[in-house]
């Protein structure tokens, strides 16, 4: 999260970087300074447009690993899968930072809006796709369709793709498709935001810890990842300055000065979304299983996420310094279940908790099959 971006190329200011919060004045002589209403207007639409995609993210989480579409299958994070990550992710950070360095920005982000566009449609089209059967009334012909492409012809013929979908799945990508070359085309902040809930919802949805354990050692290795590349290099920081993709929500800071052509952004990397979000749908799937009807541990790290933000909102604020927010977030999200679960005996429990891919579900079935019919 930053206090001000300015985003024309003659702009003063441009400052935060995508998974931190904090200022960096280009220009401190120019710099835009934020009325009080202004800024808490900014500050309080991020922080909800935050917990949006957390809340609905991790309930739609919990259908999904019950799913036997192939297309809703979500990929579990294993712990070799979360160790590997940090060094995965600084990997990619410094190779960004290179390219940045060594061919036009311009070019780059080029290419890099035309990939997050194809994303972006497909990741928001996913997220419609569940409002469209609630907005459409059961008598709405809902046809059926079968996207099919094969290689070869008769006995060796191989399917390379196989998608079908519905009336209202196409509604919804019609509909995707407007914004993406909205988003392309003027780059506007309320279409990198409906980018950007997508991409977190759609994170949070589909992307499974198999255990506690896991989502303990994935935090903390991005909570060192967060801290080294913030405060012990400018690595990130030169990367958030160049790169142009929705991997970030905004909101203007000017909004009540300019309007909807306000151009001072307070930001919030997608990272700080969708890493502790991960955690807590983990934990709601944790509370389904003990069926208890109480979900006290996803209510419990839900509250430690808001703490944890408006933590690093208010030091962001205070220092007028780049802050890393996981450097925030994750002893809250870690910090608030763990004790919970103390007070109520039910720690090794928690950690215990192991989730089945549906595939393995799905394999384990099959194979049980024969011993039925053989009885």
């Amino acid at each position: 999260m930053s206090e001000a971006e300015q985003i024309p190329a003659p702009a003063p200011v441009l400052d935060a970087l995508n998974g931190t919060n904090g200022t960096d004045a280009l220009n401190a002589t120019a710099k835009f300074v934020a009325t009080t209403e202004g800024t808490a207007l900014a500050y309080g639409s991020l922080v909800v447009m935050a917990l949006l995609p957390i809340f609905f993210g991790a309930l739609r989480s919990v259908t999904c690993s019950k799913s036997k579409n192939a297309s809703d299958i979500p990929e579990t994070i294993t712990s070799r899968d979360a160790a590997r990550f940090p060094i995965i992710a600084s990997c990619t950070l410094f190779g960004l930072y290179l390219f940045f360095k060594v061919f036009s920005q311009e070019y780059v982000n080029l290419l890099l809006s035309l990939y997050f566009f194809v994303l972006g449609i497909l990741a928001l089209s996913h997220t419609m796709s569940p409002l469209m059967g609630r907005i459409f009334p059961e008598s709405f012909p809902n046809k059926q369709y079968q996207l099919l492409f094969t290689q070869c012809s008769g006995e060796s013929r191989q399917e390379l793709l196989n998608y079908e979908f519905d009336t209202k799945n196409l509604v919804s990508l019609i509909i995707s498709s407007a914004v993406g070359v909205w988003y392309l085309l003027k780059k506007h902040w309320i279409a990198n935001n409906l980018f950007g809930l997508a991409f977190a919802l759609n994170g949070v949805e589909l992307l499974h810890l198999n255990n506690v354990s896991t989502g303990c050692i994935l935090l903390w290795g991005l909570f060192v990842y967060d801290v080294f590349w913030v405060f012990g290099t400018n690595v990130m920081v030169t990367v958030a300055k160049s790169f142009e993709a929705p991997i970030k929500l905004v909101f203007p800071q000017d909004l009540l000065e300019k309007g909807l052509g306000a151009s001072n952004f307070a930001m919030l990397g997608l990272g700080d979304i969708v890493i502790p979000g991960i955690f807590i749908a983990l934990l709601l799937r944790f509370d389904v299983s003990l069926k208890k009807n109480s979900r006290t541990y996803f209510y419990s790290s839900f509250l430690a996420y808001i703490f944890g933000l408006g933590l690093t909102i208010f030091v962001m604020h205070t220092f007028k310094h780049a802050q890393p927010a996981l450097l925030y977030l994750v002893p809250a999200c870690v910090g608030f279940p763990v004790i919970v679960a103390l007070f109520k005996g039910e720690l090794t429990e928690m950690f215990s908790y192991e989730e089945t891919p549906p595939e393995d579900e799905t394999s384990k079935e099959d194979s049980s099959e024969p011993e039925k019919k053989d009885q």
